[in-house]
Order: C-alpha cells, then sequence, then structure tokens
C-alpha cells in the first residue's frame, strides 16, 4: 500500500512540477534569451521550442494522469478506500480531459494555423482572424494549464493532510 501512495504521489508531483516549470521558468527563459539573442527571429524560434516542448509535455501529463487513476484504484482495492475517492478520481480525471483537449485539440490547431501561414503569428496584422484564433487558443491553453495547476494542488494538499 505504500509503495502505490508513493508511485501516486511521484506521478501527482511529477505532473504538478511539471506544469509549474514549463510557466514560471521555461516559457519566460525561452521567451526572454532567444528575443535577446536574435531580435529578428528569436520570437518565432522561441515559439516553435516551448510549442516543442509543451507538446512533449503532455505525454507525460497523460501517462501520470492514467498512472493517478490506476493507483488511485489499486489502493482502493487492497487496502482501506482512500477518504473521497470519488471525488478524488473525479478531479483526476478532469485533469486528464483537460490536458487531452488541450494537447490534441488546442495544440493541434495552433499548429496548423502556423502551417497555414508558414511561420509565426506576429507576421499577421492583430486583426488577422488567423491571428485572433491563435492568441485565443493560447489564452484557453494558458487557462487550462492553471485550472489543473489548481486541480493538483487541491490533490496534493489531500495527501499532505493524510
Amino acid at each position: 500500500m505504500l509503495a502505490l501512495r508513493y508511485v501516486y504521489v511521484l506521478a501527482l508531483v511529477v505532473w504538478l512540477g511539471g506544469m509549474i516549470v514549463l510557466g514560471a521558468l521555461v516559457a519566460p527563459a525561452t521567451f526572454q534569451i532567444l528575443q535577446a539573442t536574435e531580435p529578428n527571429g528569436g520570437r518565432e524560434l522561441a515559439g516553435v521550442l516551448f510549442g516543442a516542448i509543451i507538446g512533449r509535455f503532455h505525454y507525460v501529463a497523460y501517462a501520470s494522469g492514467g498512472l493517478l487513476l490506476v493507483c488511485l484504484a489499486a489502493m482502493a482495492v487492497l487496502g482501506p478506500r482512500p477518504r473521497a475517492f470519488a471525488v478524488r478520481c473525479s478531479i483526476i480525471g478532469a485533469m486528464l480531459a483537460v490536458s487531452m483537449y488541450s494537447g490534441m485539440v488546442i495544440i493541434s490547431r495552433i499548429d496548423a494555423i502556423q502551417q497555414e501561414i508558414g511561420g509565426t503569428v506576429t507576421r499577421l496584422s492583430a486583426t488577422d482572424a488567423r491571428r485572433v484564433e491563435f492568441d485565443g487558443l493560447h489564452q484557453l491553453s494558458t487557462r487550462l494549464m492553471m485550472l489543473n495547476l489548481a486541480a493538483a494542488m487541491i490533490l496534493l494538499y489531500w495527501e499532505a493532510r493524510e
């Protein structure tokens, strides 16, 4: 039982920590450094680089979410059912759904827009429909990650309380 709980907490920490590191460190540093070293194409390169990083992170999120559900279910079957089992499963399921929507739908649409214009959206005017859509998708992606971050903090609180 201790091993299951350990794997559960480890998967949660990897997912939560990854979101924090990406949002607080990787994205700002990537854009800051690449724009400073390459004023003409740095922002475009930073967008491509961070897009690849976030795309790979989605696989970490999927694996972490799946592992969380498996561990939680195994703990319920093998021992006393964890407190708020149904609520925890619902939160993890919602987080996984949000992450899959972000990774499979939003990121795919962002990639399609970039392919369509042959580069970065910063080349487009602020009123161009593709740029407006891109900006909206970027904001939605950020908000969904913040939602998952908050949900992961709730799950971590439950574990710390026990």
